[in-house]
């Protein structure tokens, strides 16, 4: 039975890495996948999921206004899809992921998400939230704290190389920009911002 899947994590976890490993072992098998990720995130390269391990595998970019249920349906019917995958779900939109939950129901794909929480102020992003809300299966990926403590949380460096407490939700970057901690040292690093609000 087809489920909507939701694998998420602060930065560096190894969520692109866990997903091509998983869309592999399909195609190992002779099972044909179809793999998607945020147009906008491009630090791998146009219409590529990348792992900071050095693999990557094309990809089929998606923009907020892309009807992807209108896009898989066509997918499907042009070739028998045993599993898509999602990189970057957390730029996904509300009404994305109901059409992706259509997709698992309606034409009966397994569709596996995965992608960030969180954003650098500990608020959840919305594609992320939606997904919460409606996949079937939810599976954290784990990374560390420098202190040793599971990570769930995300700094954003400012360009002098102090801690970013605001701006916009979106800023692609990778090590250079972004730092993952545990609540506690996200507390501290932020100013304990949240407890003052």
């Amino acid at each position: 039975m087809a489920k909507l899947y939701f694998q998420y994590s602060t930065m560096n976890a190894g969520k692109s890495t866990l997903l091509l490993q998983a869309a592999y072992n399909y195609r190992e098998r002779g099972m044909a996948t179809h793999l998607m990720t945020a147009a906008l995130d491009t630090r791998a390269g146009d219409g590529l999921i990348g792992s900071r391990i050095g693999i990557s595998e094309p990809a089929y970019g998606f923009a907020p206004e892309t009807d992807l249920f209108a896009h898989l349906s066509k997918v499907c019917a042009e070739q028998e899809i045993a599993c898509i995958f999602f990189d970057e779900a957390q730029f996904l939109t509300k009404d994305q992921v109901w059409q992706l939950a259509r997709v698992v129901d309606d034409l009966g794909v397994p569709v596996m998400c995965y992608g960030l929480r969180v954003d650098f102020q500990g608020e959840l992003f919305p594609g992320s939230a939606a997904l919460l809300a409606l996949a079937d299966e939810m599976r954290e990926v784990r990374t560390i704290c420098h202190c040793g403590k599971k990570a769930t949380m995300v700094i954003r460096k400012a360009t002098d190389g102090s801690v970013a407490t605001d701006g916009d939700q979106v800023q692609i970057g990778g090590n250079e920009t972004y730092v993952s901690l545990c609540r506690k040292h996200w507390r501290e690093a932020t100013g304990d911002r949240q407890s003052k609000a």
